[in-house]
């Protein structure tokens, strides 16, 4: 049973962290806060941190609930968010930054912003389109065998939170340590893990949706 906690709450953590992807984070962070204080950044770091961290715990706990209102299966949901983190994913092979996390309106816009906390930072930035398909899944998986299972993955969103918020509250000197090459190789690699948990996620949609094309009968 321990051996089962501590796998899960890895795969949970490992998905959350590599979706939220905070290091990527770093260069629209700098980008918009190019005039301010480092106590400001630290301040909006800090505050983006915490509303990701409730916009993901609310999707986790309840979106199941909502889409299942609006007539949407799991299914067509898993199939969708795996869509979505597969393009997200192409993109950070090919290390570019994905219109599906933000937009380069979004960074001007953010940029003449007084305070960028909750948007464009934590949401969608952090708190983006493909992190709350990941958290929905998740949870939605979790809920459909042992419901202790809803434990590590809301103790995943909250380490991820914090890593994003240590992370962006140091962004200058990790900037600094890894450079263009480092967040370029960062970005591959999160890349091709964020593949594989989109061919997964699209595998198991298929399989709910049409669970005769994976019987071996």
């Amino acid at each position: 049973m321990l051996g089962e906690i501590v796998s899960f709450s890895l795969v949970s953590l490992s998905a959350v962290f590599v979706v939220v992807d905070p290091f990527a984070c770093v260069p629209f962070f700098l980008a918009m806060t190019s005039e301010d204080s480092p106590e400001k950044r630290r301040q909006m770091a800090r505050r983006a941190s915490i509303a990701a961290f409730v916009i993901l715990a609310f999707f986790a706990l309840v979106g199941a609930v909502l889409f299942r209102a609006l007539g949407i299966s799991l299914a067509a949901f898993r199939v969708a968010g795996g869509v979505l983190l597969l393009i997200m994913s192409i993109d950070m092979l090919r290390t570019n930054p994905s219109p599906a996390r933000i937009t380069e309106g979004e960074v001007e816009a953010g940029a003449i912003k007084e305070d960028i906390a909750i948007v464009p930072l934590a949401m969608p930035l952090l708190a983006g389109p493909g992190s709350i398909a990941t958290v929905v899944v998740l949870m939605a998986r979790a809920r459909s065998h042992e419901l202790w299972r809803v434990v590590p993955i809301l103790a995943a969103i909250l380490a991820t939170a914090v890593a994003s918020y240590f992370v962006l509250a140091s962004a200058s000197k990790v900037d600094r340590v890894l450079g263009r090459t480092g967040m370029n190789i960062l970005s591959r690699v999160a890349g091709l893990l964020l593949a594989a948990i989109a061919i997964q996620f699209m595998m198991d949609g298929i399989a709910d949706a049409f669970p005769a094309l994976m019987s071996t009968g």
